[in-house]
C-alpha cells in the first residue's frame, strides 16, 4: 500500500516521462565541414598554368582537390604547389591498369599524399557482355590490391553506361557484386547516377561504409540533362546528404565537365555548398 503522496509523485514522474520526448529538440541541421573539387573542371586553365590556377582554386574556397592528371608536372612539384596554397588531394583519377604505368601511379600518389587511386571509366569493347564485366570486376581486384599493398585505397568512379540491363542484369550491381568491398570502394557521381535513373540513396543503403567519396555534379534535368553550377539544377542535394554517414562519404568534390567559365562556377558551387544546410 501507498499513500496519497507517494501516489502522487509517482503519477507525475510519470508524465514527465511521457511529456519529455515530445520536448526533445529537432536534430540540428548539418553543413559540410570541407569541400573539394575535381580538377578536371578547371582542366582548360591547369593546361595553361597549373600553380596559378591551384591558387584560384584555393581563393574560391576550396580545400581539397581530386587530380585528373599533373600536366606535365614531376609529383614533387604538385605536391610543393599545394603546400603553398594551403591544398591538399586525398585522390587521384588514374586511366591506366598497365603495369608501367600503373606502377608510377602508385609511387606519385604517395609522393603527393592521395589516399585514394580512382579508375574513372572503362572502355567501350571491355563493356559490352556480362563476362566482360566480371573480368573488368577481376582486374579491379587486382589492381586493387596492388594499390592496398602500397598504401593506398582504389575506388572506382561511375558515368550512366554502367545502368541500362545487359542480360537482364545492371552491370553497375555485377561489377560491385564481383568486387571485394574492403579492395573496391566507390566514388559515385552523383549526376551521372541520377541521369540514369538510378537512386543514389539505394546505393548507400546497399552498401553502406563503402562509399568515401563523391561527384557533387549538378543538371538541368530531361530531356538533355544540362550541367550547372551546384544548386541550380534539380538534384535534390539536402536528400542525399542527409545519408551522407550511411554511405561513408569523407569527400566531396564539386564537377562540372563543360562550364563556359571554369571558376565562375567551382565559385558558385562552392557558395552554395557552404551554406547547405541537411
Amino acid at each position: 500500500m501507498i499513500d496519497r503522496r507517494e501516489f502522487i509523485g509517482t503519477m507525475g514522474a510519470v508524465a514527465v516521462g511521457a511529456v519529455l520526448p515530445a520536448c526533445r529538440p529537432a536534430r540540428s541541421a548539418a553543413r559540410l565541414s570541407q569541400v573539394g573539387v575535381q580538377l578536371y573542371t578547371v582542366r582548360t586553365l591547369m593546361e595553361k598554368d597549373v600553380e596559378r590556377t591551384l591558387a584560384g582554386v584555393a581563393a574560391a574556397g576550396y580545400t581539397e582537390v581530386e587530380f585528373a592528371g599533373y600536366f606535365n608536372k614531376t609529383a614533387a612539384e604538385i605536391k610543393a604547389m599545394l603546400d603553398r596554397h594551403g591544398l591538399v588531394a586525398p585522390s587521384v583519377h588514374s586511366g591506366s591498369m598497365a603495369p608501367d604505368d600503373w606502377a608510377k601511379a602508385l609511387e606519385a600518389a604517395n609522393v603527393i599524399g592521395h589516399k585514394f587511386i580512382v579508375m574513372p571509366w572503362i572502355p567501350v569493347e571491355r563493356r559490352k557482355t556480362l563476362d566482360d564485366w566480371k573480368q573488368v570486376a577481376a582486374d579491379f581486384n587486382r589492381v586493387a590490391a596492388s594499390a592496398k599493398a602500397a598504401g593506398l585505397q582504389f575506388a572506382y568512379h561511375n558515368h550512366d553506361f554502367e545502368f541500362p540491363l545487359v542480360e537482364g542484369k545492371v552491370p553497375y550491381d555485377v561489377l560491385l557484386a564481383e568486387t571485394d568491398p574492403s579492395l573496391v570502394k566507390l566514388e559515385i557521381d552523383l549526376y551521372w547516377i541520377t541521369k540514369a535513373g538510378a537512386d543514389p540513396l539505394a546505393y548507400f543503403a546497399r552498401w553502406p561504409g563503402r562509399i568515401p567519396m563523391v561527384h557533387v555534379k549538378d543538371g538541368k534535368g530531361p530531356p538533355d540533362w544540362a550541367m550547372t553550377s551546384v544548386g541550380s539544377g534539380v538534384i535534390d542535394w539536402k536528400r542525399i546528404f542527409a545519408k551522407s554517414q550511411q554511405a561513408g562519404i569523407q569527400h566531396y568534390f564539386v564537377e562540372h565537365d563543360q562550364p563556359a567559365d571554369p571558376i565562375a562556377s567551382i565559385t558558385a558551387s562552392c557558395a552554395y555548398l557552404k551554406k547547405l544546410e541537411f
